[in-house]
């Protein structure tokens, strides 16, 4: 026999995740190109991650591989033609959302409105300052120092606005909809053992 136990907290959540990342790919594809770029789920997804998976494992590899999942679809289809600049661009967004992760595991041990909110604030600081290395890093837009960083960072504030308003939003559906889940069925509450 074996010691494989269905686990459907772990399940649940997965979907969940796969879910709110299908709706970065319905936003994306359903408006003009750019028109929502960075109004995402992955700072959400990342929170969520970190909050509820409790082991390292599961908590870092489904939000990343979401993002590289979602990612893919569009870098293959209607963000073809920027492909090659994203790439370097990409490697600090991965490293984001891997700090947004651990802000998530740090700053949600318990889950709630308070908690939740201030840890968007922190994912979407974190999302500003370090993907903007990757558009700021060798672009001859801006010099290569810390004036020409500052002056990406500027650059990029109407983008991380919209950061906040998906991390809000896409929040607010990923936790309220597992916490009534929870409250539902108390299957879903963590157990002694990790998951």
């Amino acid at each position: 026999m074996s010691n494989l136990k269905f686990n459907p907290r772990t399940t649940i959540l997965l979907l969940i995740i796969l879910i709110v990342t299908a709706f970065r790919l319905l936003v994306t594809f359903n408006s003009d190109e750019l028109q929502f770029a960075n109004f995402s789920s992955i700072g959400a997804v990342a929170l969520f991650g970190g909050a509820y998976f409790k082991d390292n494992l599961k908590a870092y590899a489904f939000p990343l591989l979401s993002l590289f999942l979602s990612d893919f679809v569009l870098y293959t289809t209607i963000y073809r033609k920027y492909a090659d600049l994203l790439l370097v661009q990409e490697s600090w967004t991965y490293l984001a959302i891997a700090l947004m992760v651990l802000a998530g595991r740090l700053l949600l041990k318990k889950v709630n409105i308070a908690n939740l909110l201030a840890s968007t604030l922190v994912v979407v600081l974190i999302h500003w300052i370090v993907s903007d290395i990757g558009s700021w890093y060798r672009n001859p837009l801006f010099t290569q120092d810390l004036a020409g960083f500052w002056q990406c960072l500027v650059k990029a504030i109407p983008f991380e606005v919209r950061f906040l308003e998906g991390t809000l939003i896409y929040g607010a559906i990923l936790f309220g909809a597992f916490e009534i889940l929870k409250a539902k069925y108390p299957v879903l509450k963590l157990q002694k053992q990790a998951v």
